[in-house]
């Protein structure tokens, strides 16, 4: 009954962490309240989107599984903002909910080292301070040097649909109840947030002959760099998506129910996810709209019952069936599952180190929606970086914390443990001011050398990651290195090409640069670069787009390094600084950091006040000097 690592909660997060902590050796037990139900996909069916995939891509080239799992079960592949430029393109995937949960639980009880077993945490076994292990419903108590907390909506969980409230973490499960007081008594800070689902439909019920079917696209490009590309885009069968819209119809059955809404009538407590708000929430905050875009999606390979994306509902069921009956081509649909929402506990992320390990509780770490935020991919990226660095605590190594200018997840966990959240928290594209460096295609060369280190990462994957990296460097070099001249021959290629002349030498990188230049264009222009693959090609081809642009950020990202040696000086009046908050200035004052890189560190600082500090101490340096 003894382990190194446990992990309760077998959502995606609690696959990850435990994953990561069997496979860098450490004796690990996941505990799950239903084992059936590890790895399920709990709301909509489908893994990525916009700064999602790169969470994913991150994940993956850390040596992750839900890049893998996806691939598996995957039944369409598509490529977000596939016009706009390649720093906010999103990969996303659709899947089959009832394979993914299957794959993922095999995966579990076939990975050596690692124990499963259906029982409900109700306590935390802690003494002065340090977490040895937990409690269950069964009374059994399982010692372990390092636990893992990924409790999902469970804590404290409430379902609401139209007037009816019932307990339950999940629709048909139980709600913990035990544990959320557990973590509390440790002193904790703890919150309520609410999040929620769209009914699901029978597919033979709805008309899809007259709704846009939107298919996959015709090259699916997989999310793992562990996938075989050529055979994935050989072998892999995709479905359509189909998208219907809301009417007037629909927003005044809705806006005549408000007075049975959960969301409006203070029967719900928590706060919900501001950028996926469910449906009487858009009517009610945007009623000048027409319509709302609804995303129909297969929920399996069969597809036997579709989701209603952008219909997220509490209304009661009555309602429902009306408000969807009113959709045109869902006028016979017959609801197999209604939607509901769900609010549930989370801890104050502000109450963790970077290293996802709480500051009060030692050797205790918590990742996913406990840390208040919302969706799988954010989820699953936590629970590995928990996973990790539990496994690292007990191997006494140092964690290992990823920057802001080197991943996503970097940015996700710096954003929670720095500034917290009182709304579900999800990954934006726009959160990343580094994310020119951060594309999805560029994760493993990014990332992966940590993965093998941590032996995440095989050795022949690892050599492919390289060999990848080397293609690239040699591609952009020789863009770099090969000049052309505006003598008449070199003109007339470019106007063959629809080009504008040159009229000074120019390198080949800056020619690439031109928004009218593709990857055709470009092995044209310097045909060596035909003997590398598609895949290769393209990165090379992003690489000169953007040489300038990512050159600068590369430049800002050693200057904010530089800067955080700086040291504040002594007495330092930090009322002083214009433009800092009161609530900074009350933190700084109170921790009275000797550094900017101390600085940094405390919750709540933010990049920009780091910045403004900094010309304020080269100010005060500048007057002492005088």
């Amino acid at each position: 009954m003894n382990y190194d690592l446990i992990v309760v909660g077998g959502g995606h997060a609690g696959v990850e962490a435990s994953l990561a902590s069997a496979r860098m050796g450490n004796k690990t037990l996941l505990i799950s309240m239903l084992a059936e139900n590890v790895g399920a996909t709990s709301c909509n069916p489908a893994v990525g989107g916009l700064a999602k995939g790169h969470l994913v891509r991150e994940l993956d080239a850390l040596g992750g599984e839900m890049g893998l799992i996806t691939d598996e079960a995957g039944i369409q592949f598509r490529i977000l903002n596939q016009t706009k430029g390649p720093a906010v393109r999103g990969s996303r995937a659709q899947i089959d909910m009832d394979k993914y949960r299957i794959i993922a639980r095999n995966t579990i009880l076939n990975t050596p080292n690692l124990d499963l077993v259906q029982e409900m945490v109700d306590a935390l076994i802690v003494e002065d301070d340090v977490v040895k292990g937990v409690r269950t419903n069964l009374l059994n108590e399982y010692g372990a040097q390092r636990v893992v907390i990924t409790s999902g909506t469970f804590l404290k969980g409430v379902i609401h649909i139209g007037e009816i409230k019932q307990e339950g973490g999940r629709f048909g499960e139980q709600s913990s109840n035990a544990l959320s007081d557990s973590l509390k008594n440790c002193g904790l800070s703890m919150g309520r947030l609410k999040t929620g689902t769209c009914a699901r439909i029978d597919s033979s019920s709805i008309d899809f002959s007259v709704m846009e079917e939107q298919p996959g696209d015709t090259l699916p490009n997989p999310f793992s760099f562990r996938t075989d590309k050529e055979k994935f885009v050989q072998t892999k069968k995709q479905l359509p998506c189909y998208i219907a819209y809301t009417n007037e119809q629909t927003h005044t059955i809705i806006e005549s129910n408000f007075y049975r809404a959960p969301l409006f009538t203070g029967q719900i407590e928590g706060t919900g996810p501001r950028y996926c708000p469910s449906i009487e929430d858009k009517i009610n905050r945007f009623r000048d709209k027409e319509r709302h875009h609804l995303f129909i999606e297969p929920q399996t390979a069969d597809n036997t019952e579709c989701y209603i994306n952008g219909m997220s509902t509490s209304l009661p069921p009555e309602v429902q069936q009306e408000m969807i009956h009113s959709v045109r081509g869902m006028e016979n649909a017959k609801i197999v599952r209604y939607g509901y929402a769900i609010e549930y506990d989370f801890v104050d992320p502000r109450e963790l180190k970077h290293s996802l390990e709480t500051k009060k509780i030692k050797h205790l770490y918590l990742a996913g929606q406990i840390n208040g935020t919302t969706g799988y991919e954010e989820a699953a990226a936590q629970g590995l970086m928990a996973g990790i660095n539990a496994s690292l605590s007990l191997q006494n190594k140092e964690p290992l914390i990823l920057r802001r200018d080197e991943a996503y997840i970097g940015v996700l966990i710096d954003d929670l443990v720095t500034k917290g959240t009182k709304e579900p928290y999800r990954m934006f594209t726009s959160r990343a001011e580094y994310r020119l460096l951060l594309r999805e295609e560029s994760a493993d060369t990014r990332l992966s050398h940590y993965g093998h280190a941590l032996g995440l990462i095989d050795d022949v994957t690892y050599e492919k990651v390289q060999r990848k990296s080397k293609q690239i460097q040699e591609g952009v070099k020789l863009l770099q290195e090969t000049s052309f001249t505006p003598n008449k021959e070199f003109i007339a290629f470019l106007e063959a090409m629809g080009e504008e002349k040159i009229k000074d030498t120019i390198t080949a990188q800056q020619l690439v640069a031109r928004k009218s230049f593709d990857v055709e264009k470009m092995v044209k222009l310097v045909p060596e670069l035909q003997k590398y693959s598609p895949y290769i090609k393209e990165e090379i081809l992003v690489e000169g787009k953007y040489a300038r642009y990512i050159e600068k950020q590369s430049e800002e990202i050693q200057k904010m390094k530089k800067y955080l040696r700086v040291e504040i000086p002594e007495k330092f009046d930090f009322k002083g600084v214009s433009g800092l908050s009161k609530e900074i200035v009350e933190k700084l004052e109170s921790f009275n950091p000797p550094t900017l890189q101390a600085a940094s560190q405390i919750s709540g600082i933010t990049p920009a006040a780091i910045e403004i500090l900094h010309i304020y101490i080269k100010i005060a340096k500048r007057k002492k000097k005088e």
